[in-house]
């Protein structure tokens, strides 16, 4: 109970620290989005507007800095994030809302994908390192993990989209479906993106279990399990890739937690209208409150994804339950 009591806590600091900052960074930056907003303008909207609009983007530079705080606090709290600037008049929340699940249905299961994947075949390639998949393992799982995904994903979409043309270039479905040929479409869109998450990322999930493996494969409680002549079959999951996935989780908590983030440039290079792709618009268009809100969002996600791998170390590591 205190451990988890100690870990809720650290959420708790880690995520106001992340708020504070996210409220502070803006404010040393020259000029607010309302300004912004009225530069684009470029005067064709008077100074009498400037004030409606911070007021729309939730923005009040005249007021004593610890009451903007504490309304930052509350309009975060309550999702208020704002009016974008790129897609205005449309909101923050809203915008975000439409693409967090683009980005969750594609990057979250492509990463789920490659660390199953990848920890499958690291283990037996630790458990059986004479084998010809041992063998060969090595060399592919570094040379693909040492792979830019951008890079990969711009070799699919000209051989595979462009030349041989049998998948879309860009986009995430094709307009005017419904129903089941909806669905069909968007799985369709996604084989491209997805395949260059999967095969980018399962090579460094194979090296890291393999090493971890390895590593656990030394320790004498191993070496009493074989003389107690117990199965191989147990020994190699109960023993060996029990232990030597724990480790593993921290960094599969990260890359979940980095879901919300997408990646950001294999949406850019396939238009996929995702969390990564929302963030470049925001960037070019300097879209300061649509570009806060994602940043929180993901700094939220790897702490809450982190907490979920600790309260898991708790479930299959008895050390710490006996800590």
């Amino acid at each position: 109970m205190k451990y988890i009591l100690r870990k809720l806590i650290y959420l708790f600091l880690t995520a106001w620290s992340a708020l504070t900052i996210d409220f502070i960074l803006p404010r040393l930056m020259p000029g607010n989005p309302a300004q912004i907003m009225i530069a684009k303008y470029k005067g064709t909207l008077g100074p009498q507007a400037l004030q409606s609009l911070e007021t729309a983007f939730g923005i009040n530079v005249h007021q004593n800095i610890f009451l903007q705080y504490f309304s930052y606090l509350y309009r975060t709290v309550t999702g208020n994030f704002g009016i974008s600037l790129t897609y205005y008049p449309s909101t923050v929340m809203s915008m975000i809302s439409g693409a967090i699940p683009w980005t969750i249905g594609l990057v979250g299961v492509s990463t789920i994908i490659a660390f199953v994947l990848g920890t499958l075949i690291g283990i037996n390639s630790a458990w059986k390192r004479e084998s010809f998949i041992s063998n060969i393992s090595v060399p592919i799982s570094i040379f693909f993990n040492s792979m830019p995904y951008f890079w990969f994903a711009l070799l699919l979409e000209y051989f595979v989209a462009y030349l041989l043309g049998w998948f879309p270039l860009t986009g995430a479905f094709s307009a005017q479906m419904s129903g089941f040929a909806f669905i069909s479409s968007v799985l369709y869109h996604a084989i491209l993106p997805a395949t260059t998450i999967i095969v980018t990322a399962f090579g460094g999930w194979i090296l890291t279990m393999r090493n971890n493996m390895i590593n656990v494969l030394s320790e004498d409680y191993i070496a009493f399990a074989f003389s107690q002549g117990l199965p191989e079959r147990e020994i190699e999951f109960n023993y060996v890739a029990r232990n030597a996935i724990l480790p593993n989780f921290t960094g599969f908590a990260m890359a979940i937690g980095f879901v919300i983030s997408g990646v950001l440039l294999v949406e850019m290079v396939f238009s996929y209208p995702g969390i990564g792709y929302l963030l470049y618009q925001a960037v070019i268009d300097l879209d300061y409150p649509l570009m806060n809100a994602i940043f929180l969002f993901i700094i939220i996600a790897v702490l809450i994804a982190n907490f979920i791998a600790d309260m898991i170390y708790v479930l299959l590591d008895p050390r710490i339950r006996g800590e």
